[in-house]
């Protein structure tokens, strides 16, 4: 009896909107309207998907608006 190896994961590049409201830990309104509009979203046919780096920017420049806006 042969024993398959062990399936990895494969990471996610990309999340489809409802997906990266879940990730970022924002509702799904919240998230249309108003973390969607500033992202750049990829669209084939009816799907659209959010990259994930691109999740990981919109944080990085969110965290310095604010962080920038504390310092005022």
């Amino acid at each position: 009896m042969t024993v398959a190896p062990p399936v990895r994961p494969v990471p996610r590049l990309a999340l489809r909107p409802e997906e990266a409201a879940r990730a970022l830990g924002v509702s799904r309104s919240f998230f249309f309207a108003e973390i969607l509009p500033e992202l750049r979203v990829v669209r084939r046919g009816r799907v659209r998907l959010i990259q994930v780096v691109e999740l990981e920017r919109w944080l990085d420049r969110s965290g310095a608006r604010l962080l920038e806006r504390a310092a005022r």
